[in-house]
């Protein structure tokens, strides 16, 4: 089973009604020890800051082709806390609500759960803006992105791709 890192970031560029972007790098480290990455980016209009968080995971992880073990490195409480203090399971168990309000963003939440399955995920949360250099680079790559402008949200904007049988989508 291949071994990836993921480091995410996401922006909403301190406006919660603007552009917001995300960034991911995806890193692979082969037998002889070379690193190979692969780094993706979306920018998406209207949005915030926890959106762009969740489709940074989802986009690293809906761009492996085989089953892999997955240490997500992110900056959110928002994204790591859900699944270290289980928050998911006890939104899952009150049928996706908390209290009489709905969880925001539920549907990025069961697409998050449904592209984790093949994969044996562990988050880690980088704190602040001063953690892992892999996501000080995702934090570029998301306020590039929300700069930008938009593009689809379902759609990532593929910028570098290292060749040679890694496991992720060509």
């Amino acid at each position: 089973m291949d071994q990836v890192t993921l480091y995410t970031d996401g922006s909403a560029r301190a406006n919660p009604d603007g552009p917001g972007g995300y960034g991911a790098i995806l890193a692979v480290t082969d037998a002889a020890g070379q690193v190979h990455e692969k780094e993706l980016s979306q920018g998406y209009e209207r949005t915030t800051n926890n959106r762009m968080e969740l489709m940074a995971v989802i986009a690293g992880l809906e761009e492996l082709i085989r089953p892999c073990e997955v240490t997500v490195w992110s900056d959110s409480q928002y994204v790591v806390r859900a699944f270290n203090d289980h928050w998911i399971d006890k939104w899952q168990q009150n049928n996706w609500k908390r209290g009489k309000d709905p969880v925001k963003n539920v549907d990025l939440w069961k697409r998050l759960l449904e592209a984790m399955k093949p994969h044996r995920v562990t988050y880690t949360w980088v704190r602040g803006h001063n953690g892992h250099p892999g996501n000080e680079r995702c934090d570029r790559l998301a306020t590039k992105a929300a700069d930008e402008g938009p593009w689809l949200v379902d759609t990532v904007y593929v910028q570098s791709v290292e060749p040679g049988g890694m496991p992720w989508k060509e």
